[in-house]
């Protein structure tokens, strides 16, 4: 059995959860059912929400413990494409995390409003339409004051519109139920893990050019084998929590 608690008041509760459960015993051959009811107590304390230690348990998911990239395995085609070099990944990651933060910020009130007026089914094509925006904004923008860095993410650029990491960072919040805030926050901060991720990777990338290894391994296989260990590196923290 698996109970969910969430928080949503501006202050911390304790108190206990108090569990009723009734277990069949076969009382020999009769095959009559006999009921026991057992009752089990959990001495519970939630952190109110919005609070500094649920910002932190909330950065430390997105960032190391639930990372987009090696633990949920979403927005892998940017990070197997731009991670050739560091240079190109820092700009993708950057621009990941713009999208990622104002998408969360932007879509929080459309998807109030829009449970409000009963169009709760028309959520992903709005947040869809919301990041296409976005990521024009951020084309246009690096077209204009960073051209070489425009040209280095080529086809890639356009193609955070169809990340499905920063789609899956606005679903989530709405699956969470996240309030603004923490909306922002898992935005952010699932951004900067995505950050983290391609960066560690492009560093790596770079270095294995100088590598020895079999032949057969030359290009995107030992890129891939470098992805898979360094998914299980960060299968290490799965077990890291904040109270």
């Amino acid at each position: 059995l698996r109970v969910d608690l969430k928080n949503t008041a501006d202050r911390a509760f304790t108190g206990t959860l108090c569990v009723l459960a009734m277990e069949s015993d076969l009382q020999g051959y009769s095959m009559d059912l006999d009921y026991d009811v057992y009752r089990y107590e959990y001495p519970v304390e939630i952190p109110a929400s919005g609070s500094v230690t649920e910002m932190l348990s909330v950065s430390l998911g997105a960032i190391l413990v639930n990372n987009f990239i090696v633990a949920q395995f979403l927005g892998i085609c940017p990070f197997l494409g731009v991670s050739k070099k560091v240079e190109t990944a820092l700009g993708m990651g950057m621009a990941v995390i713009f999208v990622m933060g104002v998408a969360s910020a932007v879509n929080w009130p459309i998807n109030e409003f829009l449970n409000a007026k009963g169009l709760g089914f028309m959520q992903t094509v709005t947040f869809i339409l919301v990041i296409a925006s976005l990521v024009q904004f951020v084309e246009m923008f690096l077209q204009k004051m960073a051209p070489s860095l425009y040209e280095a993410l080529g086809v890639y650029l356009p193609l955070i519109t169809t990340n499905c990491a920063v789609l899956g960072v606005v679903l989530l919040n709405v699956q969470n139920n996240y309030n603004f805030i923490s909306s922002v926050v898992y935005g952010i901060t699932g951004g900067l893990g995505f950050l983290l991720a391609i960066v560690l990777f492009a560093s790596i990338r770079e270095r294995l050019v100088f590598a020895d290894y079999p032949k057969a391994f030359e290009g995107f296989p030992i890129a891939l084998v470098t992805a898979g260990l360094m998914a299980l590196a960060f299968m290490g923290l799965s077990g890291l929590k904040v109270w």
